[in-house]
């Protein structure tokens, strides 16, 4: 075989990416230049500002040592220009763009949790980050991703402390997360709560860990809410079927109306019925919980009632002991009901934990498990958006009763109209 028949192929250190390369070129100008206007800003605020002689008090005084910042699309070079004052030694230049000592970009700190959940362990991470990132991952080692996971949990610890009476909290989801993770012999839930405040914005309340869900470790959960400020209680809450959380709430907050979640139920009721019925029984349920009116609703259900009540009883028996409480999105404005029937808010923010749970095998702590929820979380707020008919929250608040969905206005109490039009001013 002749020299010219051989293909050599580079180790994949040596290949450059030339796009790679023009992208991170022009990121270190444009971070130049936005550091330099800071500089321009800091100097200008304080441009009339003379020492004793008249001179400027501030003025440029070269540049601080140049570091690299691992970003994106990999390390990218920079220098923070220093100033001098010459009457006030606490005027320091700051950039924020480029705050002292940072040595890495947030979003490749957000990265780490998301690698981590899809099965990537810390000894391993720097391997899966040089390939985006080249040879700076060298400083994500094990130890340093090590030193994050306990910052996490101490951030976490920190936010489930936060208050919550800044804002008036209408309708909560709860759920169970399940993870690989154990304790002596049971395996470990995670109990989240998401509430939407009167402006339609949803966030996180609650992440804590417990043991099933229990009556107890939900009542722990919900006074630990009320201690934090959430002292009104919410209009409705979304759940399972776990008996757990009703009975804690019919004790803590025995106002707020309870809503079953139509995924869950569906699920439970499918399973109680041969695989070939599935499919049609499955299209009888999405007609009842997807009717426009609660009239045409209970029709549909009696339906299905009688359809599988003779052969599959348990099937029937699982749908009709919730009649009431899988009904009662009705009372609520219509444009709220997607948002009300399931708990999906909250499961479609997790569903990658159960990617981790599988892989981990249970060697992951319960510390480290509830950081990387509390994380995960945090990331799936920022596109979060506001429910839809928002404006509505305020009558609900103040009480006005809704029938299939439309606004009663018959016989409100004056109080309510004064609120609701209060509330409608601040929104």
């Amino acid at each position: 075989m002749g020299e010219d028949t051989i293909v050599r192929f580079r180790k994949p250190d040596s290949v450059r990416d030339g796009l790679t390369e023009l992208l991170r070129e022009g990121a270190q100008r444009l971070l130049k230049q936005a550091v330099q206007t800071e500089l321009e800003e800091f100097l200008a605020a304080r441009a009339q500002q003379c020492d004793e002689y008249g001179r400027a008090a501030v003025v440029r005084n070269g540049h601080l040592p140049e570091r690299c910042v691992l970003t994106g699309i990999g390390p990218v070079a920079v220098r923070v220009p220093k100033v001098r004052s010459r009457t006030d030694e606490r005027a320091v230049f700051r950039s924020s763009l480029v705050p002292p000592y940072v040595r890495k970009a947030k979003s490749v700190e957000a990265a780490l949790p998301w690698l981590y959940l899809r099965g990537i362990s810390t000894g391993q991470m720097q391997g899966a980050l040089s390939v985006l990132l080249g040879e700076q991952a060298a400083g994500l080692s094990a130890p340093v991703v090590n030193r994050l996971k306990l910052k996490w949990q101490a951030e976490h610890r920190a936010w489930c402390e936060r208050r919550l009476d800044a804002d008036r909290w209408v309708y909560l989801w709860v759920d169970g997360i399940y993870s690989g993770v154990r304790a002596e012999d049971q395996r470990l839930c995670a109990l989240v709560v998401m509430g939407v405040n009167e402006r339609g914005q949803k966030r996180f309340l609650a992440i804590e860990d417990g043991v099933r869900e229990s009556t107890q470790s939900w009542r722990e959960v919900l006074l630990g809410l009320k201690a934090r400020g959430l002292t009104e209680p919410p209009r409705l809450a979304v759940g399972d079927g776990a008996l757990g959380f009703w009975g804690a709430l019919e004790e803590i907050f025995p106002h707020t109306r309870a809503q079953r979640c139509w995924v869950h139920k569906s699920g439970n009721i499918l399973n109680y019925l041969p695989r070939s019925l599935q499919g049609k029984a499955k299209g009888m349920l999405h007609e009842i919980w997807m009717a426009p009116t609660r009239t045409r609703a209970r029709a549909a259900f009696e339906r299905f009632l009688e359809t599988y009540q003779g052969k599959y009883p348990k099937a029937t028996e699982c749908l009709q002991k919730d009649r009431d409480v899988l009904l009662a999105f009705y009372d609520f404005p219509a444009e709220h009901w997607v948002h009300l029937r399931t708990t999906n808010p909250i499961e479609s923010a997790f569903a990658t934990i159960r990617h981790r749970s599988d892989r981990a095998k249970g060697c992951v702590s319960r510390a480290t498990m509830l950081a990387f929820m509390f994380k995960l979380a945090l990331a799936a707020e920022e596109s979060f958006r506001r429910v839809k008919g928002f404006p509505h929250l305020a009558k609900v608040i103040a009480g006005v009763r809704f029938v299939d969905g439309v606004e009663n206005s018959e016989d409100q109490p004056a109080s309510c109209v004064i609120f609701r039009s209060s509330m409608l001013r601040s929104l």
